[in-house]
């Protein structure tokens, strides 16, 4: 069964409070070469069947419009991965 990965980040010119959090910890715990942690979401949709071009654009629409609020994220990437996936990314 294939599934469809959405992932969503903060935009880039927003500040990310958790990530600057967990960054801040890693330093404290000695893990100074990190720069900086942006914290994401991941969506996974499994799907029956083949995954083709019209279905991974319903699965856009759905990420811009239902799963990404897009004054503060941005939709990063949509992939299939599992049985069936034809390897696009968007």
């Amino acid at each position: 069964m294939p599934t469809i990965v959405v992932e969503v980040m903060p935009k880039a010119e927003l500040l990310d409070p958790a990530g600057k959090a967990v960054t801040g910890a890693l330093h404290r715990l000695g893990h100074s070469s990190i720069a900086e942690v942006r914290i994401g979401k991941r969506f996974e949709l499994r799907v029956d069947g083949e995954v083709d071009a019209e279905l991974l654009t319903q699965v856009e629409e759905v990420a811009a419009d239902m799963l990404a609020n897009g004054v503060i994220e941005d939709v990063i990437d949509v992939r299939v991965e599992g049985a069936g996936a034809a390897g696009e990314t968007h």
